[in-house]
C-alpha cells in the first residue's frame, strides 16, 4: 500500500511542476486507484504485485468508499451555498448583507436550507432578525437556546435576576458554576458558546417604564418569558405601541400555554385575552405552585418555532389562537381568541 501512495504523491508532484490543474491531478490519482483495484481482483492471492499494493481489494473498497463520501459532502455543500447565494440575490437592497453566508455556517444551518418553508432566503431572514426575549428564566432559558442555534442575528434579553441554586432543576441554559452571576449573562455565555455567529445583548435590569418602548422599538420581535401580569401588561403594550408581534408563553405546575398577539395584523392583543390580572392566589407563579422541569422546555421550544415561523414566513403563526399543553395528561388543545373592541391597549390599532 505504501508503494502505491509514493507513486500518488509522485504523480500529485510531477503535475504540480507542471502546472497542471487539480482536476487533471485528480483524475491521474483516480485512474491509479483503478488499476490497483484491478490488480487485486485481477490477480491471484500471493502474487508479488498484489502484495506490493494492498494484498487485498477489501482496504481499497473502503479507501474508494471514504473517497465517495467526501466527494458528495463537497457537492453537498456547494449546492447549499448556490441555494444560499441565490436567496442573497433575491434579498431586497434595504435587507441585503455583505457576503454570503460561510462554509461554516451552511454546514451548520444545513437541515434549515434544505426545508422548502425555510431555505437560503428564510435562513438569511433569520441571520437579519433582530428578537428580543423578556426573561432568562425557565421559558427565556429554552427560547434563547433554540433561536440562537437557529441563528437569529442579534438576540436581546433583559432580565434583572441572578442564577440560583432553585433555578437549574428546568432552566437548562444556566450552570451550577454560574449561581450567583446575573442570568443575562450566564444566557449570553451558553449562546455565544452554542452560536459564535450570533450577536448576544444583555440588558442586567428591570424591564420598566421608562425603558420599555426604546428598547422594543430597537427589534422586530418580543417574546415574554416572565412569570408576573405586571411586564406582562408592559411587554403587551410597549409591543402594541411599537406594532410588532409579542409571542408570550406561561407556566403553571403540568401545564403551559403559548400564542402570538399581534394586532396590527388583526390578532388580539395581550389584554384582550386578559383584561384584569386575577388574583395572586388564583395564579401562584412556580415558587408558590411548582413546575414539573422539562415543561419549561416544552412551552419554550414552541415558543422559539413561532418566532422562527414568524421571522422566515413559514406555516401559519399562533396569531389569534392558543395552544394549551397538559404534560400530566399528554395532551394539548387549541383554542381560537378575537380582539375585543374595547381593548384599552389595542382599541384604535388598525389592522394592516
Amino acid at each position: 500500500m505504501l508503494l502505491v501512495v509514493l507513486l500518488a504523491g509522485v504523480l500529485w508532484g510531477i503535475g504540480a511542476m507542471m502546472n497542471t490543474p487539480r482536476k487533471a491531478r485528480w483524475l491521474m490519482i483516480g485512474l491509479l486507484y483503478v488499476v490497483v483495484l484491478a490488480i487485486q481482483v485481477a490477480l491471484p492471492t500471493g502474487h508479488p504485485l498484489r502484495m506490493a499494493t494492498g494484498e487485498s481489494p477489501a482496504l481499497w473498497l473502503i479507501v474508494g468508499g471514504f473517497a465517495v463520501i467526501a466527494v458528495g459532502y463537497r457537492a453537498v455543500l456547494r449546492k447549499l451555498r448556490n441555494r444560499a447565494e441565490v436567496a442573497e440575490a433575491k434579498v431586497a437592497p434595504a435587507e441585503a448583507q455583505e457576503g454570503p453566508f460561510s462554509d461554516t455556517e451552511l454546514n451548520r444551518y444545513a437541515r434549515h436550507i434544505v426545508l422548502r418553508e425555510v431555505g437560503g432566503l428564510g435562513q438569511k431572514r433569520l441571520k437579519d432578525a433582530k428578537v428580543l426575549v423578556v426573561g432568562a428564566g425557565g421559558l427565556g432559558a429554552p427560547v434563547l437556546q433554540y433561536l440562537a442555534a437557529a441563528g437569529v442575528g442579534t438576540i436581546g434579553v433583559i432580565d434583572d435576576d441572578t442564577v440560583e441554586n432553585t433555578n437549574l432543576q428546568r432552566q437548562t441554559i444556566h450552570t451550577d458554576d454560574r449561581i450567583g452571576m446575573p442570568k443575562v449573562f450566564s444566557a449570553q455565555a451558553a449562546m455565544e458558546a452554542q452560536n459564535p455567529f450570533v450577536t448576544v445583548r444583555p440588558y442586567h435590569r428591570r424591564l420598566t417604564d421608562d425603558v420599555v418602548d426604546d428598547l422594543v422599538a430597537e427589534y422586530d420581535l418580543v417574546i415574554d418569558g416572565t412569570d408576573n401580569f405586571d411586564t406582562r401588561y408592559r411587554v403587551n403594550a410597549a409591543a402594541v405601541r411599537a406594532g410588532v408581534p409579542l409571542i408570550s408563553g406561561a407556566l403553571t405546575q403540568w401545564e403551559g400555554q403559548v400564542s402570538v398577539f399581534d394586532p396590527a395584523r388583526n390578532a388580539p392583543c395581550y389584554r384582550c385575552i386578559f383584561p384584569e390580572a386575577p388574583a395572586p392566589e388564583l395564579a401562584p407563579n412556580c415558587a408558590e405552585a411548582g413546575v414539573i422541569g422539562p415543561l419549561p422546555g416544552v412551552v419554550g421550544s414552541m415558543m422559539a418555532v413561532e418566532a422562527v415561523k414568524l421571522i422566515t414566513g413559514a406555516g401559519t403563526p399562533l396569531r389569534g389562537e392558543m395552544v394549551i399543553y397538559d404534560a400530566l395528561y399528554g395532551e394539548s388543545r387549541k383554542i381560537a381568541l378575537a380582539r375585543r373592541k374595547d381593548c384599552e391597549t389595542c382599541a384604535g390599532v388598525v389592522a394592516g
